[in-house]
């Protein structure tokens, strides 16, 4: 299979020359020295892994993110090869850090007080309008933003761009003027107003607010102070007081000259950020317990890390695998920054995690290949029974992807079948558009197939697949917050449907299942150039109906004799080109 990603290392475009006498970083760092310079970065880490300390010349600091920025900010930048990752040592900068695709800003502190960008942390648009549509696969993560560049900190994004232990002493944009399509936020303090503005959904978890504004169609709050009171259905917002159970992403730090990986501890009935009053993770992993997984490994050293023990710390890269990797030890974690990219060669699935406890997955893009795969990350083998109640599994900030960047397909993206599995935040994408893209090309029937009892998911982003977004067999399952379009490209009625009925559900719940429950789901329709019909957008048993809380459906525009005809099954108002919001308690 041809691979369409090179590494980029343009030396023109990522010199950052540094005074020799601050550039001193740890143990791992292999600076080369020409002259009273450097080109700097950690070479143990990878080459798209750029470590800064505040002593460093901030204006040549400064031209190197904004040169990184502008190779990653355009249209044609939204399916390109390159990954990077920006990691910021304890200690105040002065920078305008503006964030493009496939960018991660990391602060290193164990705290986001230890690191302070006075200036910004941003994420702009670059269309004509000021929309941010598209503004996908960013993150920022670990520090503190004092707003200096404009009045408030610009976070213009949709889909796959979280910010976690953030702190902004100042005001919070959710956009940048034209429109904006969803975001997550988790563990954050914010001093200022959120501005929403024209954000269509937006999910917020264990955060200190003071004040929001606006927001338009589908905004949940969960555990978070400060959060608005509810007031739907007149309103857009859903208000939960507090978070059942939630254990927060495992976050780097540097500390006496070592990379570790903090793990924070799980908590119950729990609201506002966890690291506020000085609160700190015990929990610490060095960085030497685990093998560091550079672009062009292959998945046979991979394989034979894990089999040793060893977990996991994918470095930016495109890491195409022939085979699966297989996670079978209990307590694993795997972790990327820079948003790492995996895809399968053969058709094979990229990840299979067994049915163990307390396996940890965060930060990774799980893309399908031209060979079409049977499900693209799978966590328990079929069928399996185990209680992982004590021990529970999370993943955080998994994405995936089917077409876009090139044509690939899949049965499914993530099939999991473990019971007690709890994921925050995931975007499954099925793509509408960028390279091959197309009814008969980027075939992929469901987004999510959930088999496995008592999973939890926070903030569930779920698009254009081609028969169910997402299908719930599993028990006790819970959904806090579900973002869904429907597929913009069924050629016909006739081509999407099944037995009788028009269309596919994207919020499925088998017949079988006895209990299940969910808040805050958004499911939209934009069918292109044909008259699609779709029956029902949720469905689920009727004696079931009472738990699904807070839905809509929304007709975004297209062919004008499309409709959604009911919200959950067959109640709830017809949307289409007349009447093109229908909301349901």
């Amino acid at each position: 299979m041809k691979n369409f990603y090179k590494p980029l290392i343009i030396v023109s475009l990522l010199i950052l020359t540094l005074q020799y006498g601050t550039a001193q970083n740890s143990r791992n760092d292999a600076p080369e020295i020409s002259g009273d310079s450097i080109i700097y970065h950690l070479n143990s880490l990878g080459e798209n892994v750029f470590v800064f300390n505040s002593k460093m010349d901030m204006k040549k600091v400064q031209n190197l993110i904004d040169s990184i920025y502008n190779k990653q900010s355009s249209k044609k930048s939204e399916f390109n090869e390159n990954r990077f990752a920006l990691l910021f040592k304890p200690g105040n900068y002065n920078l305008d850090i503006k964030v493009g695709y496939y960018m991660h800003v990391i602060g290193l502190g164990e705290s986001p007080e230890d690191v302070v960008i006075t200036g910004a942390v941003r994420s702009k648009s670059t269309n004509a309008r000021n929309h941010v549509l598209s503004n996908f696969w960013r993150e920022a993560e670990n520090l503190t933003v004092i707003p200096t560049i404009e009045p408030a900190n610009v976070w213009g994004v949709s889909q796959a761009a979280a910010l976690r232990r953030i702190y902004i002493k100042g005001d919070l944009q959710l956009h940048d003027g034209g429109y904006a399509s969803g975001g997550f936020l988790a563990d954050c303090r914010i001093d200022g107003t959120i501005l929403s503005g024209s954000q269509q959904q937006w999910f917020s978890r264990n955060a200190a607010l003071k004040e929001w504004e606006d927001g338009q169609w589908n905004i949940m709050f969960m555990g978070v102070s400060g959060a608005p009171p509810a007031n739907w259905p007149e309103g857009p917002i859903t208000t939960l007081e507090t978070t059942p159970f939630v254990r927060e992403k495992p976050y780097l730090i540097f500390k006496k000259g070592t990379f570790y990986i903090k793990i924070p501890d799980g908590k119950e009935n729990s609201s506002g950020p966890g690291w506020l009053n000085g609160n700190k993770d015990e929990k610490a992993i060095s960085l030497d317990e685990f093998y560091i997984v550079k672009q062009g490994c292959p998945a046979d050293s991979i394989n034979s890390a894990l089999r040793k023990g060893k977990n996991l710390f994918f470095t930016p890269g495109i890491y195409s695998l022939e085979k699966s990797i297989d996670v079978t030890t209990p307590g694993t974690i795997i972790m990327g920054i820079g948003m790492p990219t995996l895809l399968p060669i053969h058709g094979n699935t990229i990840m299979e995690i067994s049915d163990v406890d307390n396996v940890t997955l965060s930060g990774l893009i799980f893309e399908a290949g031209k060979t079409p795969s049977e499900t693209l990350l799978q966590v328990g083998e079929p069928n399996c029974d185990k209680d992982h109640s004590d021990k529970p599994s999370f993943l955080f900030d998994v994405f995936f992807r089917v077409g876009g960047a090139m044509e690939g397909s899949a049965a499914s993206c993530l099939t999991i079948n473990s019971n007690n599995v709890f994921i925050d935040h995931t975007w499954l994408w099925r793509a509408d558009h960028g390279n091959g893209v197309g009814w008969d090309k980027n075939r992929c029937a469901t987004g999510l197939i959930v088999n496995g009892d008592h999973v939890t998911i926070y903030g569930l982003f779920n698009e254009h697949f081609q028969e169910y977004q997402t299908v719930w067999n599993g028990d006790h399952g819970r959904v806090y917050f579900y973002q869904s379009e429907l597929p913009y490209d069924p050629p016909s009625v006739e081509s999407w449907k099944h037995d009788s009925t028009k269309g596919f559900a994207s919020y499925k719940v088998a017949d079988s299942v006895k209990t299940h429950e969910a808040w805050g789901l958004g499911i939209y329709s934009f069918f292109r150039s044909t008259p699609v019909i779709e029956d029902n957008a949720i469905e689920v048993p009727q004696y079931l109906e009472k738990d699904i809380h807070h839905k809509f459906t929304f007709w975004l525009g297209g062919n004008k004799e499309s409709k959604i005809v009911s919200v959950i099954n067959g109640k709830g108002e017809s949307v289409h080109e007349s009447n093109r919001k229908s909301v349901m308690d």
